[in-house]
């Protein structure tokens, strides 16, 4: 029960909900999911942070950017990020965010400079 408590827990918080969707489109590094969520890198990073402390997420290195991407097994996780993802007209950040995300690479080249 501690489990279920816990993911509730972290998606509760709107920002780690954005990026647990974001992450469940494509993998993203900080930079594109700072561009994409328009909120500062130590912001998002504190929140890649516990989203990787509870393994729902995994990062991996490529180059000097570190890529995250979604890491959700349970089969009740991936139902509740799926039905949010279906149901993004009835939430316009969400929506915006699932937009914007196609074209991340974008925030990607910001970085690089």
């Amino acid at each position: 029960m501690d489990k279920l408590t816990d993911f509730f827990k972290i998606v509760s918080d709107d920002t780690r909900l954005r990026i647990l969707i974001l992450l469940y489109h494509k993998k993203l590094c900080v930079c594109e999911i700072c561009g994409i969520m328009e909120e500062s890198q130590p912001k998002i990073s504190k929140h890649l942070g516990k989203l990787r402390d509870m393994g729902l997420v995994k990062d991996e290195r490529q180059e000097q950017f570190i890529f995250y991407a979604l890491n959700i097994e349970d089969a009740l996780y991936k139902a509740v990020l799926q039905q949010i993802v279906e149901n993004k007209d009835n939430y316009p950040v969400i929506k915006n965010d699932i937009e914007k995300c196609s074209t991340a690479e974008k925030y990607l080249l910001t970085c690089k400079k």
